[in-house]
Formats: structure tokens, C-alpha cells, sequence
């Protein structure tokens, strides 16, 4: 496995690869892997000839009082759990070679980014947008591969691909989860103890709405109540919000006629997790 820095490195490795008539194959990530980002490599390991893992702290979809500064890194850690997964190449670039300037270029999905996590983290998906836009162009992957867990971060990519016309499959790889239930995240290692003890209760809500909806409850409403208090009875839990929403447009649904993403965001003190199902899914 290569590890690669440089803009015009990673386009030549890739002309070269295509030229061969190889499959191109790129897992945008922030680095920290854990088993769930793994399971992105080696899906894109079994669908093609180069897997590319890019590994990039974005600095413009974090807010001013948000964990840029300490959110963890470890390269060479990243590198080995890339490596073992499947990877070919890491692409880890600086900052400077991807902001070389103040960017006054940037990919806004309208309507989408605003809602759910947005509303608590302003501009948060316009950088997103912006630096998957810019992995895209510089990667040019047939197939890009991202996790269920950020639910309304592939939504938004989905339609940035489909409105921009970019040629790439986006893979969607189901949510990783601890044996408690409590999706993979790069941040659980912020948790305490007694809020990794509490934490489980997420997936024990998002449970708890499946059995509402197997049952035949169609009522967003009631559905969300249920959940709020199972949640609220962990004490350590301060819930952000709690919606059903769209699975394509994101916006609310009242009564769930159709599949429909109901999708979670609570607080345990600084650190905020985020999980979801989709409900009524074949």
C-alpha cells in the first residue's frame, strides 16, 4: 500500500490505473478508522481493482466552536487498519494543498443541508458538499463509498451527484455498531464512561420505533414521543432532535405511507452521536 500527498501524485496513479482499464474505487473519510469504515474499504476492495482510502480532516464543515483542533488523528494507525481492510492507496493531503487560498468556490445542496443536523451545524454540509466535490474531481472514481450512519451527509451526496452530473456510483454500506448497538463513530472515544453507558440507548429507541411501525404505527408523532421518553430517562442524554423525515428530499413526513428515514441526534455533554434506521425499508 502507497501513501500518497500530493494533488498531482494521486491524479497520475490514477490516469495510469484507468489506462490499464482498471475500476477506481475511493472511500472519502476523516481519518480515525474504526471496523465501520472498514467495511467501506473492503466492500470497495470486492468491486474494485484500486481503492483508494482518502483520510482528511476538512476544516470548512466544522463550525467556530466545534472539535476541528482536537478531533483524533493518527495516520499511521489509520494506514495499517487501511492496509488490512483492503486499501491500495491512502490519500492524505494537507490543508494547503487543498485550500491553497480562502475558498470562494462551494457546492450547496438546497432544502437538504439545512434540516436535521443542519439546523444545529450551519454550513456544516455546504463543506461537505464542497470537499466531496473536490475528492471527486481530483480521485475520479468509478465508485465512491460512503456509511448509512451519516444519513442525511449521503442523501446530500447522492443528489450533488445527481444534479452536477458527476459519473460515479455511490455506494451506500450499512451502519457498524458495537455489540450494545451503538453505531461506530470516530468520536465515541470522547465518551465517559457513564455516558458510553447510556449511549446504547439510541439504538435502543430507533428498536423500540421498528416495533411501533411492525405493529402498524404510522403516526410520526407518536413514534417520535415513544423514543423521546425512553431517551429521556437516561439522564446523562440531551436530545437535539428526533425526526422522520423524506429518505430523498429529507423533509418531514407526518403519516408514513412510503420508507421513510427517521433519524436521531442527542448530546452527551460535548459529544453529539447521531443514528438512524429507515422504516417501512424492504
Amino acid at each position: 500500500m502507497e501513501l500518497c500527498q500530493q494533488i498531482s501524485v494521486l491524479r497520475q496513479k490514477i490516469t495510469a490505473a484507468k489506462s490499464d482499464g482498471k475500476q477506481v474505487g475511493l472511500v472519502p473519510t476523516m481519518g480515525y478508522l474504526h471496523a465501520g469504515h472498514q467495511s467501506l474499504i473492503q466492500q470497495a476492495r470486492l468491486d474494485c481493482d484500486l481503492v483508494v482510502v482518502s483520510i482528511f480532516v476538512n476544516p470548512i464543515q466544522f463550525g467556530p466552536n466545534e472539535d476541528y483542533a482536537t478531533y483524533p488523528r493518527d495516520l499511521e494507525r489509520d494506514s495499517q487498519m487501511a492496509y488490512a481492510a483492503g486499501a491500495d492507496l491512502i490519500f492524505a493531503p494537507p490543508v494547503a494543498d487543498m485550500y491553497p487560498k480562502p475558498n470562494l468556490a462551494h457546492v450547496e445542496v438546497d432544502l437538504m443541508g439545512n434540516c436535521l443536523c443542519g439546523r444545529s451545524r450551519q454550513g456544516h454540509f455546504r463543506g461537505v458538499a464542497t470537499v466531496v466535490s473536490k475528492l471527486f474531481n481530483i480521485a475520479q472514481p468509478h465508485k465512491a463509498y460512503f456509511g448509512k450512519k451519516d444519513a442525511q451527509q449521503l442523501a446530500i451526496i447522492k443528489r450533488m451527484v445527481e444534479d452536477l452530473n458527476f459519473p460515479i456510483h455511490i455506494v451506500a454500506i450499512p451502519i457498524a455498531r458495537e455489540q450494545d448497538g451503538l453505531a461506530m463513530s470516530s468520536r465515541n472515544i470522547y465518551l465517559s464512561p457513564a455516558q458510553r453507558a447510556q449511549a446504547p440507548v439510541l439504538h435502543q429507541a430507533l428498536v423500540k420505533a421498528q416495533e411501533m411501525f411492525t405493529l402498524g404505527e404510522r403516526s410520526s408523532i407518536q413514534i417520535i414521543a415513544a423514543m423521546k421518553q425512553m431517551i429521556g430517562y437516561q439522564s446523562l442524554a440531551d436530545i437535539d432532535y428526533i425526526e422522520i423525515v423524506d429518505t430523498e428530499t429529507l423533509q418531514p413526513v407526518e403519516i408514513l405511507d412510503n420508507s421513510s428515514l427517521l433519524a436521531l441526534a442527542v448530546r452527551f455533554g460535548k459529544t453529539r452521536l447521531i443514528d438512524n434506521i429507515t422504516l417501512g425499508e424492504d
